[in-house]
């Protein structure tokens, strides 16, 4: 108990150096150890500045079956797989609130660390890019992996690779991959000072760009890679698309870009969107919002933006989201698993915004801050969603590598207490109730991911630009309460049930009647 109290103060010990007083000691620990998890998650030679000392050189012959270089980048969540859409996505996350609010970074003296947190994923997305029309986009095997509940020094192997390449193209893959490396160029140029690698960046991401364009028929990426279907599943391409094309034209001033971006929004009809999301799977939210930022020839962007948040911030009726009881954004199936990430995405977005177009600045950044501190200790269990930073943190985070356990049948109790703290981990989340139960096996609420912190660690950093004061855990001083499990049965189960009902009672009436005309039949019968 001792190592773990201690281990709450870890990133607030940390944090505390060489940066600027006025910024609040909270909220520099927790963009601390959201840095602090990303490294948890390298796979590859580690550097020897590693801050976690659980972790160990690991899939070094990845990338072996195509005789290419794969080692490195980051494992997408609590197991030892390596996709390329998530962390695409999330570095592209990442990039973007380090291009707005880079002072966050800049004020908490973790600029390096950005830098390293960025790289670490963008060299190893180079590596995944060895040549124009081909891109790896994912090693292991997850039906393998998925049984494997253990530390990093014995990751099942053979690790298979798997890649498109213009006979076997994925469209939405190539263009958001191109997205990661030109917000990431942007980054590097602007804000890390590293205009050379910025170069390399932008290189890649024109030339993935060109292979999504070329590469025909526009298709998905499981079409060309069945084996990611049950992990990374995406149904759409026209988004990243539009997203590729308006990142490099951020990045280059090109507008043969910008115009691209509107032609494939135009063509995708993305303008009629009902998605209540921006992830990995679907980033037409983001579109909207970047849109509105980067081009003022039109305002279809902005208007689509506006109307997206408006509907969603303000659970509109018949639109898709809603609040629970304690005012977490509910998203109906789409929040089932994995809560928190609707409500983040679109804190951040509705945030990303008001950078933009200060004409809904004051309700879409109340959202945006009801919607941290409800995931900061503001909600029913008193319990900040992320991992070491509080006494009423959750303890069990679905995570191979940090629970310490070995035996994949028994993962809530061997071990008993988890070994490692996962520092700064954004837990999956609470139920529609806004319950929590912190247990190893329900990965909807205790799973941690790449995507995941990607939005949280801008929101963080936000946060510290504009001078927030304590978070909500930072007063908590009770116990996370006690909680047990209700069991909803789902409004179409109910309808179910009813027109079985129905039809029971209909089919004994109709029995009754029968018997009872039978009965009436055959004694008038012998009475003739």
């Amino acid at each position: 108990m001792r190592c773990r109290t201690l281990g709450l103060f870890l990133g607030l010990a940390t944090s505390v150096l060489a940066q600027d007083s006025t910024v609040n000691q909270y909220y520099s620990a927790l963009l601390n150890d959201s840095l602090w998890f990303y490294e948890a998650q390298r796979s590859g030679k580690l550097p020897a500045n590693n801050r976690v000392d659980w972790r160990h050189d690991s899939g070094l012959e990845d990338g072996s079956d195509h005789n290419i270089d794969l080692v490195g980048g980051y494992y997408d969540a609590g197991d030892y797989l390596k996709f390329t859409i998530p962390l695409a996505h999330s570095l592209v996350l990442v990039a973007w609130g380090g291009i707005e609010w880079y002072d966050g970074y800049a004020k908490t003296n973790r600029t390096q660390d950005l830098y390293d947190m960025m790289r670490w994923g963008t060299d190893w997305l180079i590596k995944a890019h060895p040549d124009p029309n081909i891109l790896y986009l994912q090693v292991g095997d997850g039906d393998v992996d998925n049984n494997y509940w253990g530390p990093d020094t014995s990751i099942p192997t053979p690790r298979p690779s798997y890649m498109i390449n213009a006979t076997a193209p994925g469209t939405d893959a190539a263009a958001l991959t191109a997205a990661a490396f030109a917000s990431a160029a942007c980054l590097f140029k602007n804000q890390l000072n590293d205009s050379s690698y910025a170069e390399t960046l932008l290189s890649h991401a024109i030339s993935l760009y060109s292979f999504a364009e070329t590469a025909q028929p526009f298709q998905v990426y499981t079409n060309a890679i069945p084996q990611g279907k049950d992990f990374y599943d995406t149904n759409v391409f026209y988004p990243q698309l539009v997203y590729g094309a308006q990142w490099i034209f951020r990045a280059t001033g090109n507008t043969t870009y910008r115009d691209k971006a509107s032609t494939y929004f135009d063509q995708g009809q993305l303008a009629a969107a009902t998605t209540p999301l921006l992830d990995w799977s679907d980033p037409t939210g983001a579109v909207y919002v970047l849109g509105a930022g980067i081009d003022n020839t039109n305002t279809k962007y902005s208007t689509a933006a506006k109307s997206y948040l408006d509907t969603i911030i303000t659970a509109k009726k018949g639109g898709p989201c809603s609040f629970t009881s304690g005012g977490l954004l509910w998203c109906g199936g789409y929040s089932n698993s994995n809560s928190l990430i609707p409500a983040q995405d679109t804190a951040l977005l509705a945030l990303l915004y008001n950078v933009y177009d200060k004409s809904r600045e004051s309700d879409y950044n109340s959202f945006a801050i009801k919607q941290i501190d409800y995931m900061l200790g503001n909600n029913m269990m008193l319990t900040p969603y992320v991992v070491g930073v509080h006494m009423n943190s959750p303890v069990n985070p679905h995570h191979a590598g940090a629970s310490g356990g070995t035996d994949i049948g028994n993962i809530n109790s061997s071990p008993a207490v988890e070994a490692h703290v996962l520092y700064g981990a954004v837990v999956g989340g609470p139920d529609e109730d806004d319950k929590f139960f912190d247990e190893r096996s329900d990965y909807d609420q205790t799973e941690v991911a790449l995507d995941y912190n990607a939005p949280f660690q801008s929101l963080v950093a936000y946060q510290i630009s504009a001078g927030a004061g304590d978070p909500p855990y930072a007063s908590i001083t009770q116990p996370r309460p006690k909680v047990t499990r209700s069991h909803h049965i789902q409004k179409w189960l109910i309808a179910v049930i009813v027109i079985v009902v129905v039809f029971a009672l209909a089919a004994i009436g109709y029995l009754a009647w029968l018997k009872r005309h039978r009965l009436c039949g055959g004694y008038n019968k012998s009475r003739v």
